[in-house]
């Protein structure tokens, strides 16, 4: 079990340090706050003309939950910086995290470009969801160098931050990421083999694939199944985990008596799982659903009231 406290306030000495940023879209820019928020300078690099006034907007939206979290807010005008240059925005970076399109043939590319301008000991970080960094280093000199850093979105809020070297990264490389996000107050775990999706994401597949073979099957709609979760699982899941849930299931016996016990049924369960697709059936029911749950109200109502929530849960979740 791990017993690394929610910290979110923890930081390390960043002061004059710059982190550059490949990409100022949702994900770059919720990292730019964050990092701000910690006393690096942040230089994002975007080609697009209006860059500078969404990731603003956006870096903007974060401050209140990353005061909430701890963090004292910053100056945007004096903490970021905006160039359309790549290979400029990393001369001095401290780590270059990219967060562009994931396209394999565009993270090559710019690898390569990074690799000869960032300085020799620069943390080089992607933060893909799903390609690995074996694939996107195939144009780059020195193999050992890059890894990914994988946010649960939004980066400033969610806690964890999923490692994923390669065979080739040098580990000194990766435990200078575990210590850099760390410090930042992250949750960081290394994966230990490069697999489709990650973790994270790969477990919200599963259990998501089971929600559209439910809701398609008639057996609940979107907004009740809705409320089985975060009125059950959710609420677990969020302060003990699978393993350990199981674990506290089997009193005594603990994991090993649980797995006895519930093992069959669990494996009856396995195999009646229905396979679910996005036809246009299931699509269409979905939408409508959708709109009949969540239609009357805006999208940055709904985002707001789930950021205070989990912003609750976090505060909670540390305070014990």
């Amino acid at each position: 079990m791990s017993t690394k406290p929610f910290d979110y306030a923890a930081k390390l000495d960043y002061a004059g340090k710059t982190a550059a940023i490949i990409g100022g879209g949702v994900i770059g820019a919720s990292w730019a706050a964050l990092f701000a928020a910690n006393g690096l300078n942040v230089v994002i690099s975007d080609p697009d003309p209006d860059i500078e006034t969404k990731a603003r907007t956006r870096i903007a939206a974060a401050m209140p939950a990353l005061v909430a979290l701890g963090h004292a807010p910053f100056d945007i005008g004096e903490r970021i910086r905006f160039v359309d240059d790549h290979a400029h925005a990393v001369a001095d970076a401290f780590i270059v995290q990219e967060a562009g399109p994931e396209r394999p043939g565009f993270k090559q590319g710019l690898w390569e470009v990074v690799e000869g301008a960032a300085p020799a000991d620069a943390l080089l970080c992607s933060s893909s969801a799903g390609i690995p960094a074996s694939l996107q280093q195939t144009e780059m000199r020195d193999h050992t160098r890059l890894l990914i850093a994988h946010p649960i979105n939004p980066p400033h809020l969610m806690p964890l931050v999923e490692v994923v070297p390669t065979q080739t990264t040098d580990p000194e490389v990766t435990a200078r990421a575990v210590a850099f996000y760390d410090g930042l107050g992250k949750v960081t775990r290394v994966i230990r083999k490069e697999v489709p999706g990650f973790v994270a994401n790969r477990l919200q597949a599963a259990i998501f694939r089971e929600c559209v073979a439910l809701v398609r099957g008639g057996v609940v709609t979107i907004d009740e199944l809705d409320d089985i979760v975060t009125t059950s699982l959710g609420v677990r899941l969020a302060t003990s985990g699978p393993f350990l849930s199981l674990h506290l299931s089997g009193g005594d016996g603990g994991l090993p008596h649980s797995i006895e016990q519930l093992g069959p049924p669990m494996e009856r369960l396995w195999e009646s799982l229905d396979a679910a697709d996005f036809d246009p059936v299931t699509k269409e029911l979905i939408a409508r659903q959708a709109d009949q749950s969540y239609g009357a109200w805006p999208i940055a109502q709904l985002a707001q009231s789930r950021e205070a929530k989990e912003i609750a849960v976090l505060n909670a979740l540390a305070a014990t």
